[in-house]
């Protein structure tokens, strides 16, 4: 494929504009009617609520919250919610169709949603921000349920969040509602390896890339910048199968040892803030540097937009393998491109999170455990059904392995589009 020289990095899109870009390059892969993309472009329905908070100190403040509902074709909708300053409408579009595509990338019975609340959470304390929780459930209580809509965990959220959300929504229902949200502590019906599935899926799917290139993962070594749970649980997953991991960071910076590290040994940040970067290592370095390290793999697994048109070309990872969200900004990708750096994306190797909770929800409807065990046998075993017919795309067409993930999940909802047409 040829690709057009990029020149400086443009002004940075929302949310829904790159979801939209995204789309449209998928589309024009394949014979799909314009009607059915038209409908993907937009989302079904967005909620905006006004949520009143009484503060510790007796005073009443207001909130704004959304909740975006982009497809559900092929299910109720899926999606996190997240408590943040920067949460808007916008951004909730744009992250319910990525979910609309991850689901349908990991062939799960879900459409996507993503809500969240305009808030810092940091200057809640924890009574303020459960009676906000439990607020929000109400407000959203008309659009949300097992077979609606099912809300998890995001950023400045967690399983406490959930299980408060689940008990509010339940105490209006009349009855315990487990399957409500997902993502929840087990003794309120969550899952065993929830919290751990996104990093553990991006350890499987690179172990998959590594065969693919025919690397000998005994002899790859590793960059992993983010050393929270994504990026924790995917170093050490690949530690325990012969990779060498030789630099890894926090928000404060990295450390790097050529010879690898044990990260069982290093703590991740979730852990304990500030443990990575305080750590007794040969030699450290910044955020930045960790980035252009000449590894074999590099994992960006912290925050968005972190490889860009500026540093993309100075990258010297022969593969990478996106563990955050959005990290790869569309000019570093054009520059990838250019440069023959395959880029895994993040609709696949981080669906460990959402599959999951796919299975947290049947574990809920059917009132029925499953043992650790079986969660990671389930999580291989749909992680590699998954990167099959990924690869497959990619084998089959010239196109970047962000296009055949995006190929996939476009066939999968435009037939189930086709077959359930339109409501006259």
């Amino acid at each position: 494929m040829t690709v057009a020289e990029p020149t400086s990095e443009p002004e940075a899109e929302s949310a829904v504009e790159t979801a939209r870009r995204q789309l449209e390059r998928a589309a024009a892969h394949l014979d799909v009617d314009e009607g059915i993309v038209e409908r993907l472009r937009h989302p079904t329905s967005v909620y905006r609520v006004t949520i009143p908070l009484e503060r510790d100190d007796g005073t009443t403040e207001m909130f704004t919250g959304y909740r975006a509902h982009h497809d559900s074709v092929r299910g109720p909708y899926k999606g996190g919610l997240r408590y943040h300053p920067d949460v808007n409408e916008d951004e909730c579009i744009g992250l319910s169709m990525w979910m609309t595509w991850k689901c349908a990338v990991m062939d799960l019975p879900f459409g996507g949603a993503k809500g969240g609340v305009v808030v810092n959470p940091k200057e809640l304390s924890n009574t303020e921000k459960e009676r906000l929780t439990r607020r929000f459930a109400e407000e959203l209580r008309p659009v949300i349920g097992p077979m609606k809509d099912i809300p998890a965990p995001d950023m400045g959220t967690d399983p406490e969040t959930m299980a408060w959300f689940m008990d509010a929504y339940s105490m209006q229902e009349g009855e315990t509602t487990p399957g409500a949200v997902t993502g929840k502590p087990p003794v309120v019906g969550g899952s065993h390896g929830r919290e751990k599935a996104p990093g553990r899926s991006v350890g499987i799917i690179a172990r998959e890339a590594i065969d693919y290139y025919d690397w000998d993962i005994e002899n790859t070594t590793v960059a992993v910048q983010g050393f929270g749970s994504v990026g924790a649980n995917a170093a050490r997953y690949l530690d325990e199968r012969g990779a060498t991991i030789v630099a890894v960071s926090d928000v404060d910076g990295a450390i790097y040892n050529p010879d690898g590290f044990d990260t069982n040994d290093v703590e991740d940040h979730d852990e304990t803030p500030g443990m990575v970067s305080g750590y007794d290592a040969p030699e450290t370095l910044t955020n930045a540097e960790l980035l252009e390290l000449d590894v074999d793999v590099l994992i960006p697994a912290a925050i968005g937009n972190v490889l860009t048109g500026e540093n993309a070309r100075r990258v010297s990872a022969d593969l990478i393998i996106e563990g955050a969200n959005g990290p790869t900004t569309s000019t570093a990708d054009q520059i990838f491109e250019e440069r023959d750096v395959p880029v895994i994306p993040d609709i696949l190797a981080n669906a460990g999170g959402v599959t999951v909770s796919y299975f947290e929800w049947l574990q809920d409807i059917n009132r029925r455990a499953w043992s650790l065990d079986r969660v990671h046998e389930e999580l291989e075993t749909e992680m590699l059904r998954a990167w099959e017919a990924v690869r497959e795309e990619y084998d089959a067409r010239d196109v970047t392995w962000r296009d055949a993930a995006y190929l996939v999940a476009l066939q999968r909802i435009a037939a189930a589009h086709e077959a359930r047409g339109l409501w006259p």
